[in-house]
């Protein structure tokens, strides 16, 4: 779990060629901190001191900025900075800081940490990581796969064929993420993304079959590490009344709220003879329709209103 600033450094330090200034804390270092007025503050970002960072880069401009001012509004400066409790003040560029920042620091017990990338490239990096590894996650029960670059999720009751259909996609060239617990982040207000457990990662349980390896059966094009969450396809075998109750021209297209999000999701029918592959294809491919602004059921619906209007035009207006 990323919760701490000393986790972040042991996953990203080699890459983004971190290393401590200061002493590593003993204490585990809070990333959000323990304040109300921290929950305000943001993860990351260039040295700021009206709307602190938990995490404060101070990069070349940084440093020439602070190089100018006078002695007093020096200390001001970095009395504030260090006042607002970061979690910790990186440095960029390879530039150490000098004599007053370290004794700032050790007075605070703030940590500093050196990096040899530029500010940017750093916050780009850590911005990203840290958006991923502190997203909000659920875990669903379903299959993950890639149909038509969409990722769709297969849900339903246990043995309705989830793992057939997702087998069948696989032959007809999509790809598999997760089989049984695909794990979903929200790494935007609208934005979910699916991965698999490291622990599951390329596998899929087909009934009568056990434990397939899609990776070494299909190859490397047969897999995908993540995707990101477009639609839910939900398997269930109805009966003629639950069938009837299915608008013909609207069909069985709802929402469901993941995490905060509403997610498309069509109910699809299992039943013996129904080609299920084709079906989830031309759902995907209907579902492409409508984000581009194009739903067939309107289309339809204002082809007949044109049409019964052709065949009974208006009464000519009588003028008196």
């Amino acid at each position: 779990m990323i919760d701490s600033l000393q986790s972040v450094i042991a996953q990203t330090g080699p890459q983004l060629k971190l290393r401590w200034l200061t002493p590593e804390p003993q204490k585990q270092r809070a990333l959000h901190g323990t304040c109300p007025e921290h929950a305000r503050q943001s993860l990351i970002g260039s040295l700021n001191c009206i709307h602190p960072n938990r995490l404060q880069i101070v990069g070349q401009q940084e440093q020439r900025y602070l190089a100018a001012l006078g002695q007093t509004a020096f200390n001001e400066t970095i009395g504030k900075l260090f006042a607002d409790d970061p979690a910790a003040v990186i440095f960029t560029d390879g530039i150490e800081p000098d004599a007053a920042f370290l004794d700032y620091a050790k007075r605070h017990q703030t940590p500093l940490l050196l990096s040899t990338l530029g500010d940017q490239d750093l916050i780009n990096h850590l911005r990203y990581f840290l958006t991923h590894a502190l997203a909000d996650c659920a875990t669903v029960h379903g299959v993950f796969i890639e149909v038509l670059g969409m990722g769709v999720l297969l849900v339903g009751n246990p043995a309705v064929g989830k793992s057939e259909l997702a087998l069948e996609l696989i032959t007809r060239r999509h790809r598999l993420i997760a089989d049984d617990a695909p794990r979903f982040a929200r790494i935007a207000p609208e934005v979910l993304q699916g991965t698999c457990p490291e622990t599951l990662r390329d596998f899929l349980e087909v009934r009568g079959l056990g434990i397939l390896n899609i990776r070494a059966m299909f190859g490397e094009g047969a897999v995908l590490r993540e995707k990101t969450l477009n639609l839910i396809i939900d398997l269930q075998p109805l009966n003629q009344e639950q069938l009837n109750s299915i608008d013909r021209l609207t069909g069985s297209l709802t929402a469901t709220t993941i995490l905060g999000v509403a997610i498309p999701k069509i109910v699809m029918p299992v039943a013996p003879g129904r080609n299920l592959a084709i079906l989830v294809e031309a759902a995907v491919r209907h579902q492409i329709l409508r984000i581009r602004g194009y739903d067939a059921g309107v289309d339809f619906i204002d082809r007949q209103a044109r049409a019964i209007s052709i065949d009974r035009p208006d009464p000519p207006v009588v003028r008196r």
